[in-house]
C-alpha cells in the first residue's frame, strides 16, 4: 500500500496576489525528477545539482518559456521536510503560479494539503509535534512577544524540558515495575520517600507550566485589557485616544456604550486587546443590565483592568466604584490600574482615599494628558513576567492542547500521591504513572494518533 508520504507534493508557499516574487515548493522522493520535467536550468539539471544550491532556469510550457526563475535544490535529509525538495522562485503573476503548479501536477506531483510539508518534517524526525505546532504560531505571530515565544518553542527548548520531566517519570515507573517482577521476593527498588519527593517535584513543574497558559495564550492572541468604570467616566474617549481613532461612540448621554467594543494596539512588543465596556451603575434598564453583565464577564477574562474614575466626583463615590471593580478580580492573576480621568477639570486633585491597591494615574483622555505614563504602565503590566525585553526565555504554554494534556497529567500525579499516602498497590500506582507519561508524550508527539495529527495540521496554511 502506497503511503501519502511516498508521493511527491507541490504547493505555493506565498500568498496569491500582487507582488514581485512567488515561491512554489516541491517535496518528496521524486521532487528532483519532477522538477527536471518542468524546468530547464542554464547549466546542468536539477538532479545533478548539489544540495543547498541556487540555479537560474526557466519554466517550460509545451516548448515555450513560461517564466524565468531561480531554483533552490535541497537533498534529503538536509531539507525542511527531510525529503528531497525544490523551491521555485517565479514572478508573482497569479497566472504564472497557477500554470506552473498545473505543469508540476502533470509531471507527477499532487497538490499538498494544509500543513503537509510540516507534517512530513514531523514524520521524518526533523521536528517534534510541539515544534511543528510552533511553526503555525510563528507564522501567525502578531507581536514581537508572540514571535519570541514561538521561536523559543521552535528551537526545541520547551520540548526538551518536557522530555526531561517525562524521562524522570519513566525511570520511576521502571523501578516500580521491577518490584512487581520480584514481588514474591518482597524486594523494594523504589524508595517510597524518594518517590514521593520526585513526584512532588514533577507535579510542581507540571503545575507551573499549566499555570503559564493564561499568560502564554494572552501573548499569542493579545493581552485582554478591560476598560471599566461608571457611566460617563470617559471610557470610550480613552479607548479612542489609545487606538488613535474614533473607534467608540462618545456622548454625554449616560449608557451610550451598551455592548463591548474591542481594538488592538501593540505596546512594548506586546499586542494589547482593549475592550471598552458598558458603564457600571446601580440603576439600569433591561438592555443596560445585559451590557453590565458583559462588563463583568470581560473583567473576569482580562489580564489587565483599567478602572476609569471621574476625578470631579467625591472620594467616597470613587472608592465605591473602584472597590466594585476590584472585588471581581483575582489579584494574583490580574493587574489593576486606577485612572483619575478628567484631570484637566480637576487640576491638582489628590489621590482619593480608600482606593484599592494598585497604581493610580491622573489622566485626561480628552486632552491626552498622562497618556504616555499610562502607555508605560500598560507596557509594564503587560509584562506579567513575560515583557518584551524579559522573561521570554523560560518555557511557556501557549497551546490549548498542551495545557489540557498537562492538566490531565497533573491530576493523575495527584492520584498517585494520594495512592502512596493511602497504601495503594504498586500495580495500580504504575497504571496512573503511565497515564501521566502518555499525556506528556502526546505534547511532543511521542504518543499520537492520525486523528490528532489531522486536527493539528488541518489548521496550517497551504504551502507550510
Amino acid at each position: 500500500m502506497i503511503s501519502a508520504f511516498d508521493e511527491t507534493v507541490c504547493a505555493p508557499a506565498t500568498a496569491v496576489g500582487t507582488g514581485a516574487i512567488s515561491i512554489i515548493r516541491v517535496s518528496g522522493p521524486d521532487a528532483l525528477v519532477v522538477a527536471d520535467r518542468v524546468l530547464r536550468l542554464r547549466n546542468g539539471s536539477v538532479q545533478d545539482a548539489p544540495g543547498y544550491s541556487l540555479k537560474f532556469g526557466t519554466v517550460e510550457d509545451g516548448g515555450a518559456t513560461l517564466d524565468e526563475v531561480l531554483v533552490a535544490v535541497f537533498r534529503a535529509p538536509h531539507s525542511y521536510t527531510g525529503e528531497d525538495g525544490v523551491e521555485i522562485y517565479c514572478h508573482a503573476s497569479p497566472f504564472i503560479v497557477e500554470r506552473t503548479l498545473q505543469l508540476l501536477v502533470s509531471a507527477g506531483c499532487r497538490m499538498a494539503g494544509p500543513g503537509e510539508f510540516t507534517r512530513r518534517a514531523f514524520v521524518h524526525g526533523r521536528m517534534d509535534l510541539a515544534q511543528a505546532e510552533s511553526v503555525a504560531d510563528l507564522i501567525g505571530a502578531s507581536s514581537a512577544a508572540a514571535q519570541r515565544v514561538a521561536m523559543h518553542q521552535l528551537k526545541g527548548d520547551y520540548s526538551r524540558e518536557l522530555r526531561v520531566l517525562r524521562d524522570e517519570l519513566v525511570r520511576i515507573v521502571s523501578l516500580m515495575e521491577l518490584e512487581l517482577d520480584f514481588s514474591e521476593e518482597d524486594v523494594t527498588f523504589a524508595d517510597r520517600s524518594r518517590l514521593e519527593t520526585l513526584l512532588r517535584e514533577s507535579l510542581r513543574h507540571i503545575d507551573a507550566l499549566a499555570g503559564s497558559f493564561r499568560t502564554g495564550n494572552a501573548i499569542k492572541n493579545g493581552v485582554p485589557v478591560a476598560i471599566v468604570g461608571a457611566v460617563n467616566s470617559g471610557k470610550s474617549t480613552l479607548l479612542n485616544a489609545l487606538v488613535g481613532e474614533q473607534r467608540a461612540i462618545v456622548s454625554d448621554v449616560p449608557g451610550t456604550t451598551r455592548d463591548t467594543v474591542e481594538e488592538c494596539v501593540t505596546l512594548g512588543g506586546v499586542l494589547l486587546r482593549f475592550i471598552d465596556t458598558a458603564g457600571l451603575r446601580s440603576r439600569a434598564g433591561r438592555i443596560e443590565k445585559i451590557g453590565i453583565a458583559r462588563t463583568y464577564e470581560k473583567i473576569d477574562q482580562a489580564l489587565i483592568v483599567l478602572c476609569v474614575l471621574d476625578a470631579t466626583r467625591p472620594d467616597e463615590v470613587l472608592a465605591h466604584e473602584a472597590a466594585r471593580v476590584a472585588e471581581r478580580m483575582d489579584q494574583l492573576q490580574q493587574r489593576l490600574i486606577l485612572l483619575l480621568n478628567k484631570s484637566d477639570e480637576a487640576p491638582g486633585r489628590p489621590v482619593p482615599s480608600g482606593l484599592p491597591a494598585g497604581p493610580v494615574l491622573a489622566i485626561s483622555a480628552r486632552t491626552g494628558a498622562g497618556l504616555e505614563a499610562l502607555r508605560s504602565a500598560l507596557a509594564d503590566a503587560a509584562g506579567l513576567g513575560f515583557g518584551a525585553d524579559a522573561g521570554l526565555g523560560s518555557s511557556m504554554v501557549t497551546n490549548l492542547r498542551h495545557y489540557e494534556a498537562l492538566t490531565r497529567a497533573g491530576e493523575t500525579l495527584r492520584r498517585v500521591l494520594d495512592g502512596l499516602a493511602g497504601g495503594i498497590s504498586t500495580e495500580l500506582l504504575t497504571q496512573d504513572l503511565r497515564e501521566a507519561i502518555r499525556e506528556l508524550g502526546s505534547i511532543f508527539g511521542e504518543i499520537t494518533t492520525d486523528e490528532i495529527l489531522g486536527s493539528i495540521f488541518e489548521r496550517f496554511c497551504i504551502g507550510k
